[in-house]
């Protein structure tokens, strides 16, 4: 199996080197860790200090300020090769949320286009539930499970959570894990602040069910015939950063608690570099 490599820029000139170089160092121990037990993955995520490091082979993932429209989620560039995009938060670090996401998205779907057969979906009076029939799911990794709410930690920097191969299974069984975290307990789940795409065989159209918050019902949408990109630069095109804004911002706790985590981290490592001297 070959190694994917991630090259983690930022293009913003703004965020701290530390959190950059420990953020790629927890997004490392995802990939390797945590991202495997579920999917074939090898991979590893590098902080590139100079933008213009992307070396041949590499998959950037480039913090930028803001995106259009279009813009949003993990594409394909030249040569058909992925790379991502992720908007910064100025004086936050929810940034490291979006990165964590986009990266397992890229390593799990690369070019954004495997599919997933389950039972379709449907909204019946504000509830989601199964029909008849079958559909053919887009498998983005994170999507159902997108929110601050259902991310995890790794050394003081927020990750997301990711969906398993079983989140596709027709009827729920006990003891099976949906997602890394836990935060998904059942077949095609969709959390607040997530999304769930698939292809309709009956028409080829793409349908998706959104939850922009808890407070509003899931909406069905028909998003047509997809042409000219991937289904995924499809579906990002008419959801991502409306999704986005819709997610609650961390609590300013748990903001807190991982910068004196970090701060405690940095400290320690500036101790123990004394011992090689």
């Amino acid at each position: 199996m070959l190694t994917a490599r991630i090259g983690l820029v930022d293009l913003t000139g703004v965020v701290d080197r530390r959190l950059m170089a420990a953020a790629a160092a927890a997004f490392n121990v995802q990939v390797n860790r945590d991202l495997p037990q579920f999917w074939p993955i090898k991979a590893s995520v590098t902080y590139l200090a100079d933008p213009d490091l992307v070396t041949p082979g590499m998959w950037p993932v480039r913090i930028v300020h803001g995106l259009a429209s279009e813009e949003g989620g993990c594409h394909v560039g030249a040569h058909n090769q992925p790379f991502a995009k992720v908007i910064n938060t100025p004086g936050g670090d929810e940034w490291t949320l979006e990165a964590s996401h986009e990266i397992c998205e890229m390593l799990v779907n690369p070019f954004g286009n495997a599919l997933q057969p389950s039972t379709p979906l449907c909204v019946d009076e504000g509830m989601l539930g199964d029909r008849e029939g079958a559909a053919e799911y887009l498998v983005e990794a994170c999507e159902p499970c997108a929110s601050a709410a259902a991310a995890y930690e790794i050394d003081g920097v927020m990750v997301s959570d990711f969906i398993s191969p079983r989140y596709f299974d027709r009827l729920a069984v006990a003891g099976v894990r949906y997602s890394f975290a836990g935060s998904i307990c059942a077949p095609r789940q969709i959390l607040p602040g997530g999304r769930l795409s698939w292809i309709d065989p009956n028409t080829d159209e793409l349908r998706q069910v959104l939850r922009p918050d808890s407070a509003a019902d899931p909406i069905l949408r028909n998003l047509g015939l997809p042409s000219g990109c991937s289904l995924r630069a499809f579906v990002d095109s008419g959801s991502h950063l409306m999704m986005r804004a819709s997610r609650p911002a961390p609590n300013f706790r748990a903001r807190t608690a991982r910068r004196v985590h970090r701060d405690q981290l940095n400290q320690a490592a500036g101790f123990r570099s004394r011992w090689f001297v």
